[in-house]
């Protein structure tokens, strides 16, 4: 913990005469917490008092008097409360834009402080104070030269058609059958949740595929594939899940609960032939142009995985020295924007949905470990990428826009429009700024390539649910800064964490 604090005077620039002449004392807390006391003369303030009551007086309307007539003492007296607070206000953004911008820190929030409580004093200087969240400051690792090894794969015919077979089994249903259930087989199944006899949770007539491992946000049934293999339909199971630690629901983190699951139809789905059908059904032509949609589709889903590897190395040995700490509430508050930015990585990255939920169920279950780690990368990523100049431009954006929208089938227009409506423009971008900076430590990296066949992995092991089993009202934060993506307004918000 760093207890150090600096005291600047902020005086007007020259050829700015609109600033203000201020004091602030920064104090650190901690590695990523600045405690700032600012103080605001009391020439500054009666300065902004008399400009105020000379804007208002040829405005002021009080009785007996014409408007912008009555005496200058009594329109001060009338009107004091109104212009005090106008006056604390314009103050207080002013000088806090001063000092946010002077370059004692980086800050990645908002300031934190209750405007409500902060009084204009009638004699004195101006005092107020505040706590931010900033950027750590470190010297930046050496990232040149690294020997790194890429795995790397060639997909044979027969990967490209356990694949085929499962992208099929995705776009259809199976027929309903009197069998027993095996592994492979679409359920229909009603879930209930319940804690001491009383139901927390419940889903109703849902489908799944039937694996070993059934996945949800904030737990996973890891036994499902032997607990429902054999099962017919009309028949139930019981078994117990714990709820993991990252649970939005603090009242069941760690807990067991009670299971109950029951069996409203099991289906089986024959994908071994292709009919015309089928096929005209999903939109292609032949089964070589379905081959081609599988074989693209994979390897994208290897360029990810090549790409996370690297990502992987190259950050290990940049963090490994990081030992800054990072506050409670920030990983708090970050959890949900790195799972928004892992899910971007994933759709524009050639995952289908069913893998997308389960991945993102398994980092929920482990979200605070993993925004830890993502923001210790993000903050080395972001200082190469300054000092590099590496800003993603207009194109850039609209490439991975259509990438997300191929993999989601929407068009490209309602993608950007629900990017920007819940705020994960910002995440975009440092997904962007990220990548490149890895690719860019990679071309200046040894890279060794190893072939890796499992890269892809044979057979899905877990399906995945997107309802939670203790659900809780999740605090998602809204967007703070406008998301135009002209490199003046993607510049400015460089220092955000998202």
């Amino acid at each position: 913990m760093d207890d150090s604090a600096n005291s600047v005077v902020l005086d007007a620039a020259e050829g700015t005469p609109e600033q203000l002449k201020i004091t602030s004392k920064i104090d650190s807390p901690s590695s990523c917490v600045r405690h700032v006391v600012v103080t605001v003369p009391r020439d500054e303030i009666t300065k902004a008092m008399q400009k105020a009551f000379d804007d208002l007086r040829p405005r002021a309307d009080l009785p007996g008097f014409r408007i912008g007539k009555a005496p200058r003492k009594l329109v001060e007296k009338k009107f004091y409360d109104q212009v005090a607070e106008q006056v604390k206000n314009s103050l207080l953004m002013q000088s806090l834009q001063q000092v946010t911008e002077s370059g004692q820190f980086s800050a990645i929030s908002e300031p934190n402080f209750d405007i409500e409580v902060i009084e204009l004093p009638k004699e004195g200087d101006f005092i107020y104070e505040f706590t931010i969240e900033v950027r750590p400051e470190f010297d930046t690792p050496n990232w040149k030269g690294l020997a790194l090894k890429r795995p790397i794969h060639t997909f044979s015919e027969d990967e490209i058609e356990r694949h085929l077979k499962r992208t099929l089994s995705r776009f259809s249903t199976g027929t309903a059958v009197d069998d027993a259930a095996k592994i492979g087989d679409q359920l229909l199944l009603n879930l209930k949740f319940s804690d001491e006899g009383q139901v927390i949770s419940s889903v109703d007539e849902v489908r799944v595929e039937l694996r070993p491992t059934l996945s949800f946000p904030d737990a996973e049934i890891s036994n499902f594939g032997e607990l429902l293999s054999g099962a017919r339909e009309g028949e139930s199971r019981s078994t117990k899940v714990k709820i993991s630690e990252g649970c939005n629901n603090e009242a069941f983190r760690n807990k067991e609960v009670d299971v109950t699951i029951d069996v409203v139809e099991v289906a089986r789905l024959d994908v071994n032939e292709l009919s015309k059908g089928l096929l005209d059904q999903l939109g292609f032509t032949d089964t070589s142009e379905l081959k081609d949609y599988v074989r693209v589709e994979l390897q994208r889903q290897l360029e990810y995985r090549q790409q996370q590897e690297l990502r992987r190395q190259v950050t290990t040995e940049l963090t490994k020295d990081a030992k800054f700490d990072l506050p409670e509430d920030l990983v708090k508050r970050q959890s949900q924007r790195e799972i928004q930015r892992q899910m971007l990585e994933l759709q524009r990255s050639g995952f289908n949905a069913d893998q997308v939920r389960e991945m993102i169920n398994l980092s929920r279950r482990n979200a605070q470990a993993m925004t830890i780690q993502a923001l210790r990368e993000h903050f080395i990523l972001e200082k190469i990428a300054e000092e590099h100049k590496i800003e993603p431009n207009a194109e850039q954006y609209e490439a991975e826009i259509q990438l997300i929208a191929e993999q989601s089938e929407m068009s490209p227009r309602k993608i950007r429009a629900r990017l920007e409506k819940t705020g994960q423009m910002d995440a975009l971008r440092n997904q962007i700024i990220e990548r490149q900076v890895i690719e860019l430590i990679t071309g200046a990296a040894n890279v060794s390539d190893y072939d890796d066949p499992k890269l892809i992995a044979e057979e899905p092991t877990a399906y995945a649910l997107d309802n939670a089993v203790a659900p809780a009202v999740a605090d998602i934060p809204e967007a703070k800064f406008d998301n135009d993506l002209s490199d003046s307004k993607n510049k400015s918000s460089a220092g955000k964490v998202s």
